[in-house]
């Protein structure tokens, strides 16, 4: 038996992990990816552009360096090839959106976590307001509803590419994206598949964002905005409905309700395709999704994420005979169960 001590390197790096999240979420909101996009520059020209003091800039950038986002050679900096594709600005790659929020709000909102904890309470904008739903002050907001919703498209693009290809579309000729946000999962299954003609259902509120995008993207005439409140009235009428990072914002009863709306909705031999950031079953490895069901806790009042096992579950008890779990890109897999 060795009589060394353990490292203390793994408790450290995540202890002190916020160190490292804190110093990328400042450098996408200061625009550093997008600036370092065009060409490489010195510590001087982006000390300059950025607006950085001299005390902390060669640190702050040198930072980026050790932690892998940007690179340094010659005394210029510039993006490593993933912060070059994901997080500048002008790249329909772009998945910053999330970061901004993740800035702007998660970050402090889960200096709340413990609080959480022990009362089992949501822990933002909305924790004092008697656990209403955090979409209240968000649709009520158009500005921050935008950025909202693209953020969402950020997190889920990869996702939403994947299965824009992995279901079996020739078999179906009409979907639904329950929840749409800006629309990217209707966006990119409708760009995969020109046969099928799509439905984007939400709130009114997130009509002239969704048309818009769907417009930049030439699918008017096949992709068409809902206005509607999921938990009020029934879902369209189609071969396939999609709830894409939709489930884990409810509650085990409100889970089991929306499973229920989507089989009455779709024809006999449909589908229904529901994807998060899905746990493995023995619930030991999925650490991000772990933590998204945490930051579910902080969010909403009853949300969590979920096995694939306990989706397939709820499934079959509300009427699918078949079901499968599939791993997407990323944290995320998707549920399908078949009526």
């Amino acid at each position: 038996m060795s009589t060394n001590p353990p490292s203390p390197d793994l408790i450290m790096q995540v202890g002190l992990g916020f160190w490292a999240s804190k110093t990328l979420l400042s450098a996408v909101e200061m625009g550093v990816f997008t600036e370092l996009a065009g060409q490489p520059e010195d510590l001087e020209t982006l000390q300059g552009r950025l607006g950085l003091h001299p005390r902390s800039a060669r640190d702050f950038l040198d930072t980026l360096v050790a932690l892998g986002f940007l690179q340094r050679a010659g005394g210029k900096y510039s993006n490593s090839h993933a912060a070059d594709f994901y997080l500048d600005r002008h790249k329909p790659s772009y998945i910053g959106g999330i970061l901004e929020m993740a800035n702007q709000r998660l970050y402090g909102h889960w200096s709340h976590l413990t609080e959480a904890l022990r009362t089992g309470r949501q822990q933002n904008e909305s924790r004092d307001a008697g656990g209403e739903s955090p979409f209240e002050a968000l649709y009520a907001d158009p500005a921050r509803l935008k950025s909202f919703l693209a953020a969402m498209t950020g997190i889920s693009h990869g996702a939403n590419l994947a299965i824009a290809q992995k279901i079996s579309w020739k078999q179906y000729r009409t979907f639904a994206d329950v929840g749409t946000a800006q629309g990217d999962l209707a966006v990119q299954i409708a760009l995969a598949n020109p046969h099928l003609t799509g439905v984007g259902f939400d709130l009114a509120e997130v009509g002239p964002v969704f048309e818009e995008y769907v417009q930049q993207h030439g699918l008017s005439q096949r992709v068409r905005f809902q206005a509607g409140n999921f938990f009020e009235e029934p879902l369209p009428k189609v071969d396939v409905i999609t709830l894409g990072h939709i489930l884990h914002d409810w509650s085990l009863e409100e889970k089991k309700m929306l499973l229920r709306k989507a089989f009455e909705a779709i024809s006999t031999g449909g589908a229904v395709v529901a994807y998060d950031a899905v746990i493995d079953d023995d619930r030991s490895q999925s650490a991000f999704g772990l933590m998204m069901s945490l930051n579910m806790l902080i969010e909403t009042p009853g949300g969590f994420d979920y096995t694939g096992a306990d989706c397939m579950g709820w499934m079959k008890e509300v009427g699918f005979r078949a079901t499968r779990v599939e791993r997407l890109m990323g944290p995320d897999s998707m549920v399908v169960g078949i009526k």
